[in-house]
């Protein structure tokens, strides 16, 4: 007997994972809620070392359902998003894309649409870095200064101190930020 699971995740603590177990019930899936699975962290952390996914993969059988409202839930990495789903595949188990339109991942309409989302996805990421490094080549042939603009000299803050002024005023009179003046203080 095939089951349902949902893997819901969301990158930061002021986001909740309510939306997307609605957008799964209103595609009409009926999943438990012992089988819903959320967690918050970061796509950018791959799958496997996400304590929530593992406990998930822990759980699941052969023959069981995975259900996603949006592929980077799975994550960001086009390459980390694929071996998750071969692995899932390998483990018997289906993975619906509600975005997709409940796709399965594992099918071999899935499997394309997965090498096309990944084609562009990777198309994308060269053209950013086409841009950016193009961006950058004219910026330094303008001669304008690149990388993070300098901070206060330390000398400066010490200085400052020593005259008796406050961090508050050190920070008013540099134009610097507090985490900065607290920083080179007690040198």
């Amino acid at each position: 007997m095939s089951r349902t699971f949902l893997y819901a995740r969301v990158s930061t603590h002021d986001q909740t994972t309510d939306n997307q177990v609605q957008e799964v019930k209103a595609a009409g899936f009926d999943v438990q809620d012992n089988r819903v699975i959320s967690e918050t962290i970061s796509g950018s952390t791959s799958a496997s070392e996400r304590k929530g996914f593992s406990t998930l993969l822990e759980r699941m059988e052969s023959g069981d359902t995975l259900i996603v409202t949006k592929l980077d839930r799975l994550g960001r990495n086009a390459m980390d998003v694929r071996a998750t789903v071969e692995k899932l595949e390998a483990m018997g188990i289906r993975v619906h894309c509600l975005a997709l339109g409940g796709v399965d991942l594992t099918s071999a309409a899935g499997k394309m649409t997965m090498q096309v989302l990944a084609a562009v996805a990777e198309f994308e990421r060269d053209l950013l870095i086409e841009r950016t490094q193009s961006g950058l080549a004219r910026a330094k042939a303008e001669g304008k200064p690149l990388g993070r603009p300098a901070t206060a000299d330390a000398t400066q803050i010490q200085t400052l101190r020593a005259e008796g002024l406050s961090q508050a005023a050190v920070v008013k009179a540099l134009g610097l930020s507090l985490s900065t003046v607290k920083r080179h203080w007690n040198l």
